[in-house]
């Protein structure tokens, strides 16, 4: 399961790898270089290539100043689906990562701003 060394803006370390994109931080996998249709909106097909991996926990990062916004049918849909979602500036999410069960959490995480 990846571990979340260390994040600031810009920037996150995962099992010893700098990351400087947008990632998704699965129980099995990374997904770098995340795209957004668009780039503070977070809407259901952002996460198509990874809907059926997601465990029951998503954290979402939203960035150092909380710039990305979940739209609140995605969030809808989520839970509607079982996955409890939570949304924090992104130095949050991932201490809160570090808190929880990698193997039933998942991360989306901005980077920036």
């Amino acid at each position: 399961m990846p571990a979340i060394e260390d994040y600031r803006f810009g920037r996150i370390v995962i099992d010893g790898e700098e990351q400087a994109r947008d990632v998704i931080v699965l129980p099995d996998r990374i997904v770098r270089n995340w795209w957004r249709e668009d780039g503070h909106k977070l809407v259901m097909s952002d996460l198509d290539d990874v809907l059926e991996e997601l465990p029951e926990r998503l954290l979402v990062g939203t960035g150092a100043y909380g710039q990305l916004r979940p739209e609140p049918e995605t969030l809808e849909q989520l839970r509607e689906r079982g996955i409890e979602v939570e949304a924090l500036p992104t130095a949050e999410a991932v201490r809160r990562y570090g808190e929880l069960d990698p193997r039933r959490t998942a991360a989306a995480l901005h980077l920036t701003c």
